[in-house]
């Protein structure tokens, strides 16, 4: 009876446990349920938000960039907007001459205050990657100012040319009437001044009675151009004078001086030491060394000679085949009491560099010159034969229409309208003629071609051969970011231009995706000239220009510039199409600028970079010009053969077999629905008659 009653009681118990048990999952059935309700929801809001930040970037990219701020939806990394080029003046070449003879007016002052502004130098991110030499040159040249309380140093709008340190007082800070800091002495501000013409970001007020030291942008270039100028040709002279140089063209000897390092040795320091095994070439730049042998059988050194400034040693090492090592026969011995400083390089990097003596000895240094015979299929082609279709894309120096031009049945171009006010105002003419001349010119299926130029009043023109593929940069910002696949096609598609550009000498200076265009098939076209400049080989250039996110250290610190800041460019443009994003970018260009200083080593890579992309594009992005990949002994070649590239079909793409990977729909020759719509210009432009574009 009684195990009856317990057996009844268990069944019971697990009857009510199963219940329970029951009740629990149908409770978790209904919670998973409402659960994979609100992922889809979330899902669904997600895409909502992706759909409405691409119409957002779309319709705040075809506006005035004020317009997004004031309506206060922008922030700095709230919307994609297109990427504005700024330019200084450019430098004629009788400038350069004449800048290394030019002496510049300094200033008396104690040295406490040459202490202040020195220490204010090397606090500030940009200014203190200036070189000693140039430090000095600046303290010297700065001048004095004063400002009563309540007086405005800077207004925020205005156009600056002056750099500040503070010496005495306190300033206040300001950004659209909101205070940013307060600052005293020993502060450097105003900087991005110096770099080129633009207007101050923001207003510094003295909030009591101010002493400032101050330099234009003027003085400041002119001794950064001189001290470079004056080291590039002291090396250059070092290095003629040595015999196993001396015949090698300008160019080789140009890349040599570029990547001497100096060295400083103390009194009765070893240079080089007998029988030690060497790879390393010395020119004595300043002081004095002594040559000392030890003799078989001898315990002490036997002196040779003494060796002075311009004086060499070390050449074999540069001489050899890398795998036969130099055995030093002497020593070298600092013997100057004021210490030795001598200019070195070694064999790797000469080998990297030039791909050693043999190599440039059997090198030709010929380059081709284009002798493009004058397109008469456009020679008769008027302004008023164009008609326009609709617009392409809008600038800060003018518009981009899609016309028809009569005669021309089936086809359909671009028209490049640029505004001769805004060129004689921002000193941009010999931009636009070197513009105008280099397109012309150009013959390669990977740049856009110029056909005719025109003008009149108000305007420039330029009909250029249209790409109905749309930007690329509308494509990034519509898609995020791409594969390394698609970037790779881009990628090489760039390379190729540059190959055209470079065999002749012409560095181009603006590359980002807004300046890259898809032609009906998909493949990538060059366009926008505005900054392109032939420099020849072994020469630099000096002028500020660039986009600033794109802009080579070398550019920023007006070191003097060449083909290879292009290879920078290149390496930032791989970045920023595998991320979205560019590497280095600021909420104002200086701190763009300050990022860039710091170097490409100091970025954080995403995962979705590949190990290969990311060992390419450290290697384009060196701090040194000299070390960065395609600025080699084997030129773009060397890119072209990285790892990232291996496999690639070189060849499909010049013979353009290869199939891109995105092919923008384009139904006819009026087609512009890949591109943003744009609205109509209503400015009122003045015209302009300064006789300065008459060979346009």
């Amino acid at each position: 009876m009684f195990s009856k009653l317990k057996a009844g009681c268990f069944r019971q118990s697990v009857r009510a446990e199963m219940g329970s048990l029951l009740e629990m999952q149908k409770l978790l059935k209904k919670k998973d349920e409402k659960i994979r309700e609100l992922q889809v929801q979330l899902e669904r809001k997600d895409a909502e938000i992706v759909e409405l930040k691409t119409k957002l970037d779309k319709y705040q990219s075809v506006f005035k960039p004020g317009m997004a701020a004031m309506s206060g939806t922008a922030g700095p990394a709230a919307v994609r907007r297109r990427a504005q080029g700024i330019s200084a003046e450019p430098q004629s070449m009788k400038t350069l001459q004449d800048v290394t003879k030019q002496k510049f007016k300094k200033y008396i002052k104690s040295k406490s205050s040459k202490d202040l502004i020195k220490a204010a130098i090397l606090d500030n991110d940009f200014m203190k990657n200036l070189e000693t030499s140039q430090i000095q040159e600046i303290v010297d040249c700065m001048y004095p100012v004063e400002y009563s309380k309540d007086q405005v140093i800077i207004k925020e709008g205005d156009v600056g040319s002056l750099v500040y340190v503070m010496e005495e007082g306190k300033v206040e800070v300001t950004k659209e009437g909101n205070k940013l800091c307060t600052m005293g002495p020993g502060k450097v501000f105003g900087e991005l001044a110096i770099l080129y013409n633009c207007t101050r970001t923001a207003t510094v007020r003295a909030l009591t009675k101010a002493k400032l030291w101050a330099i234009d942008r003027q003085c400041f270039q002119a001794i950064m151009m001189k001290t470079t100028l004056q080291k590039q040709q002291e090396y250059i002279e070092f290095l003629t004078s040595v015999p196993t140089f001396k015949d090698l063209p300008e160019e080789t000897i140009s890349k040599i001086a570029d990547v001497l390092e100096e060295c400083i040795y103390h009194e009765g320091e070893f240079i080089i030491r007998q029988g030690a095994i060497g790879d390393t070439f010395f020119i004595i730049k300043k002081g004095i060394v002594n040559v000392t042998r030890t003799d078989p059988g001898s315990s002490s050194p036997k002196f040779i000679r003494s060796l002075k400034k311009g004086d060499f040693f070390g050449e074999k090492a540069l001489q050899g085949p890398e795998a036969v090592e130099d055995i030093r026969t002497a020593n070298i011995v600092a013997a100057d009491k004021d210490s030795v400083v001598c200019l070195v390089i070694d064999r790797d990097s000469f080998s990297q560099l030039i791909g050693g003596l043999g190599h440039v000895s059997s090198k030709k240094y010929e380059h081709e010159e284009d002798n493009v015979a004058v397109d008469n299929e456009f020679a008769n082609v008027k302004l008023s034969d164009t008609e326009i279709v609709a617009t392409l894309g809008v600038g800060g120096f003018g518009r981009v229409e899609l016309v028809r031009v009569k005669g021309f049945n089936n086809r359909t171009f671009a028209l490049k309208q640029l505004k001769k006010k805004h060129i004689v105002e921002t000193r941009q003419q010999d931009h636009i003629m070197s513009e105008k001349k280099i397109m012309g010119e150009a013959r390669s299926d990977f740049i856009v071609r110029l056909f005719k130029t025109f003008k009149d009043s108000k305007y420039l023109y330029m009909l250029l051969e249209v790409c109905l593929g749309g930007e690329l940069w509308t494509i990034l910002r519509d898609r995020g970011s791409f594969d390394d696949g698609t970037t790779r096609f881009y990628t090489a598609c760039v390379l190729e231009a540059f190959t055209y550009l470079h065999q002749r000498g012409i560095i181009y200076r603006d590359l980002k995706p807004e300046n890259l265009l898809l032609d009906s098939k998909g493949y990538i076209k060059l366009v926008d000239f505005g900054f392109a400049k032939k420099i020849g080989f072994g020469r630099k250039t000096w002028t500020f220009c660039g986009t600033p996110e794109y802009v080579a250290p070398e550019i920023i610190l007006n070191k003097g510039h060449d083909l290879s800041a292009d290879y920078w460019s290149l390496g930032i443009l791989m970045f920023e199409l595998l991320t979205g994003s560019p590497p280095f970018s600021g909420s104002d260009p200086m701190k763009t600028y300050n990022l860039i200083l710091k170097g490409i080593d100091i970025m954080e890579f995403p995962r979705k970079i590949s190990r290969n992309a990311h060992n390419l594009i450290k290697k384009l992005c060196k701090d040194n010009p000299s070390e960065r990949l395609g600025n080699q002994k084997n030129g773009i070649k060397d890119i072209q053969k990285h790892k990232w590239f291996e496999g690639f079909n070189w060849e499909g793409l010049r013979s353009k077999t290869l199939c891109p990977p995105i092919v923008q729909p384009v139904k006819n020759t009026t087609d512009t629905s890949n591109f943003d719509d744009y609205p109509i210009d209503e400015e009122d432009t003045p015209e302009d008659f300064t006789g300065w574009d008459k060979d346009f």
